[in-house]
């Protein structure tokens, strides 16, 4: 008896050791890595960016036929396209001047850099010379010093602004703050066999920032106008300032560190009073990345675009205040973005979704509407996720349509009523079909609420089995800020389709603390980053399995980059009885490690104990799942030194992870290398399988 408890033992264990088809087997493995090229050209007639050329209504574009690549020219009068050889005759060559360094994403101007600035009649040039405002004669050269009070420590800016009339210059007094720096060893360059160290300038939440004050100079007197601060002196920037037409003001815009306010204000050229045209606040945040303000030319009203009422409108602001501010758009759905607005007809053109009941809310259409918040019009009805093309004069526009399981359609519309014009083409996916590919499913389920839909998808495998039982892995990007579930078309996704070969279901899904639904939506994020969505996302798996029992909710991993290298992380330390394993690229592990303005806003300022309470580095401790981080070691948007402190934390508190530096990377999920590692990490710790020796799998 002994002797077969022993051999049933030791069969169950080898079973357990050796990858099974469709459980991360050799097989399983090269066709993951062999997917992209399978389906790769495999779509005919899809990928349309149409051209406008300039002044007409015919556009042309490109797009892969039976034949290859071939190039079309559509005239939108006639609703015709035709064939063409080349398109050397449409695209005029424009020369491009010699490009000299570009300052890194992360680097404030300075404001420095300017170049001086000639007055509206051409007679005279003003520049900044020793710190302060100079006016040069064109004539004669003569020079004339403006401002007396500009220092290193308070210099004046380089982009000046004359006044319309010539009479007056505007520039932002500055003092600066010092830069915090962020230091990187490449350790295996190219150019040589020694490291190298680089340094980049890299402000995080609590860093001291510069301090600007509009000012005006009377160019013939140097009579000074300087404003008081008082509306605008917690400053997180200022954005400005600009002349009004009638050079008697200025308008700047000014956003309050913590964002709590932001501000659309007024600056009397003469007197240097300061009033407040527009004022947003809120107790949480104001999420000033959606930002449009169109200025009309009757130098009275402006468009404005703002969440005040828990969705994203439009409203016509009064600068003079004798009217109320009156709302343009209205509704539970949520404007995106202004396309055009066209003044003489009184008309705005915008995108905007969640305006069709019963629909994903995701979706993103073009309408046009006029001035007064009549005659609204969806000028791109079919279903699906729209992206728009206009001609110049905005008669036309080329709509292409999709979702992630209908492919491709490209049309042609009047601006007028939406009315069709034209087909230009319909994408063709039945080599991509005969390739096994499937299409991911779109499911909607409750979140943590019990009430309120999220939107995710499903991937499967290509070999889908629905008699077998499926480990899930979550790909997570849930950072605020925006949307981040696929809804238009794509025949492969580089993060969720390969993976789904070696035996797993792969998901995704928008939860709580996302955009585009409200602001309510979206503000569960506040100082609360470490909430990540996860109940919904958790919620959103439980109810996918219950419909399909071949997923299997008790065997979930997770991974993500970035945000979602933090959230990943997040949830296997916060939800270690739901995630079972956590595969984390180049996360923000503490937010006050990352960069200011990403987090200030989400965060909140200055920074108070919520910080520590969504740092993953403070709870290293909770750690009690197999964990693997990934960190470039040129990360240059996220601090590498978080993950490298995650790191130090977790080997403090005793727990076991695993650690993968990539050399010479920057932000990456792990690239071909962490691809590997990552797949392996899953069949490791969802399958309880060995994976296959590398050796035996040609990529």
């Amino acid at each position: 008896m002994k002797f077969l408890k022993s051999l049933l033992c030791c069969s169950v264990l080898a079973a357990l050791a050796t990858p099974v088809s469709g459980q991360g087997s050799a097989d399983d493995y090269r066709r993951a890595f062999n997917l992209q090229d399978r389906y790769s050209n495999k779509v005919r007639y899809s990928d349309i960016t149409p051209r406008w050329v300039a002044g007409t209504h015919t556009f042309w574009y490109s797009t892969l036929t039976p034949d290859g690549k071939k190039f079309f020219l559509f005239d939108a009068d006639n609703g015709t396209s035709k064939e063409l050889s080349s398109t050397d005759s449409l695209v005029a060559p424009r020369p491009q001047p010699p490009r000299g360094p570009e300052r890194h994403w992360m680097e404030v101007d300075d404001e420095k850099g300017g170049e001086p600035v000639t007055s509206p009649d051409g007679s005279k040039i003003a520049f900044i010379k020793n710190d302060n405002i100079y006016v040069r004669n064109v004539a004669d050269g003569a020079e004339r010093q403006l401002s007396y009070d500009g220092c290193p420590g308070n210099y004046y800016s380089s982009y000046i602004r004359w006044s319309p009339d010539g009479c007056k210059v505007a520039s932002c007094r500055i003092r600066p703050a010092v830069k915090r720096y962020v230091y990187y060893v490449e350790s295996t360059p190219m150019t040589q066999s020694q490291p190298l160290l680089h340094k980049q300038e890299y402000a995080k939440p609590g860093d001291e920032l510069m301090f600007k004050v509009p000012c005006v100079y009377d160019v013939e007197t140097a009579a000074a106008v300087i404003p008081s601060t008082e509306l605008f002196d917690n400053q997180y920037e200022i954005y400005g300032p600009e002349w009004d037409a009638d050079s008697q003001a200025l308008t700047f815009e000014y956003n309050e560190r913590g964002h709590k306010t932001y501000r659309v204000l007024r600056l009397d050229a003469q007197s240097g009073e300061v009033t407040t045209l527009i004022e947003e606040s809120h107790p949480k945040y104001v999420n000033y990345v959606r930002h449009f303000r169109h200025d009309l030319s009757d130098g009275r009203h402006i468009i404005w675009m703002s969440e005040r009422d828990n969705y994203e409108h439009l409203y016509m602001i009064d600068r003079e205040g004798r009217e109320k501010p009156r709302q343009i758009t209205k509704g539970e759905w949520y404007v995106r973005e202004v396309v055009h607005v066209d003044e003489p007809n009184k008309t705005i053109y915008f995108s905007a979704n969640g305006m069709r009941p019963g629909e994903d809310p995701y979706f993103k259409y073009y309408y046009k509407i006029g001035f007064d918040g009549s005659g609204l019009t969806c000028l791109t009805p079919e279903k699906g996720t729209h992206r728009a093309w206009f001609s110049d004069d905005m008669e036309y526009l080329v709509d292409v349509y999709s979702m992630v399981d209908k492919a491709p359609v490209a049309e042609v519309r009047t601006s007028a009523d939406g009315s069709l014009v034209g087909t230009v083409a319909r994408a063709d996916i039945s080599l991509l079909e005969a390739e096994g590919w499937k299409a991911p499913e779109v499911f909607t389920a409750p979140g943590r609420d019990g009430v309120t839909d999220m939107w995710g998808v499903i991937y499967r495998p290509s070999n889908f089995d629905p008699s077998k039982k499926y480990p899930v892995i979550e790909y997570i990007y849930q950072g605020p800020g925006d949307q981040y579930v696929p809804k238009a078309f794509s025949p492969f996704n580089r993060y969720m389709t390969p993976i789904t070969e070696l035996g797993f279901v792969v998901v995704m899904v928008d939860g709580m603390g996302t955009s585009f639904r409200s602001r309510e939506f979206e503000n569960i994020c506040y100082k609360n980053l470490k909430d990540a969505g996860l109940p919904d996302h958790i919620a959103w798996i439980k109810a996918a399995a219950e419909k399909y029992p071949y997923m299997d909710a008790d065997n979930v991993g997770i991974f993500g980059c970035s945000a979602g290298g933090q959230e990943s992380t997040t949830a296997v330390l916060f939800h270690p009885d739901f995630y079972k394993c956590a595969y984390s690229a180049c996360g923000c592990h503490d937010n006050r490690m990352d960069k200011i303005w990403w987090n200030e806003l989400w965060m909140g300022y200055p920074l108070d104990d919520s910080y520590e309470e969504c740092s993953n580095i403070a709870n290293a401790h909770l750690l009690s799942r197999p964990l693997m981080l990934v960190v470039g070691e040129l990360d240059d948007n996220v601090d590498p030194a978080s993950t490298m402190q995650l790191a130090a934390a977790l080997i403090k508190n005793n727990k076991d992870f695993e650690l993968v530096v990539i050399p010479g990377a920057h932000h990456t999920m792990g690239e071909a290398y962490g691809d590997h590692k990552r797949f392996d990490f899953f069949v490791r710790n969802l399958y309880g399988n060995n994976p296959p020796a590398w050796s035996t799998i040609s990529e």
